[in-house]
């Protein structure tokens, strides 16, 4: 039985940690991908000292970005350590997200991953995220989803 997960916002000193988790989380698309993906190449310091990251574990093993734009929830990115992979953290992460969302009154969120990254949009999909179009960014070949919350 899975334990309830804290999220807490994280803290310049979880800088290292919160890539440590990146690098693991994405290190299985390295040998799929033509480019590093892109959250390997993502400075998170800006984003963590914007109250934008929050992350999950002692020691840290999930996390997730999260902006708003456009009066949208973007989730930026959502990584889980693969030890904890399977264990329901991504599914709280997620859930995390939309209580986010609530709180501000935002009833849509998006995010957007890779096409070669097949298990996250199988993920996205169950969660109740639908694809909103695919183009190439950067070099990136980029699937966008979103969902909307339901009113209440």
């Amino acid at each position: 039985m899975n334990q309830p997960v804290e999220l807490r916002q994280a803290t310049a000193t979880d800088l290292p940690s919160i890539q440590q988790v990146i690098v693991a989380a994405y290190g299985k698309y390295l040998s799929r991908m033509d480019k590093t993906p892109a959250p390997l190449l993502r400075d998170y310091g800006a984003a963590v000292g914007a109250g934008a990251v929050w992350v999950a574990g002692t020691p840290i093993t999930g996390l997730i970005s999260l902006t708003i734009k456009d009066g949208i929830l973007l989730i930026e990115n959502v990584a889980v350590h693969p030890a904890r992979q399977g264990t329901g953290l991504g599914r709280r992460l997620m859930e995390f997200a939309e209580e986010q969302a609530r709180q501000r009154r935002i009833n849509r969120l998006a995010l957007y991953t890779n096409e070669i990254m097949t298990d996250n949009l199988e993920i996205y999909a169950h969660l109740g995220y639908r694809e909103t179009g695919r183009r190439t960014e950067h070099g990136y070949r980029r699937v966008y989803m979103e969902k909307v919350l339901p009113a209440g």
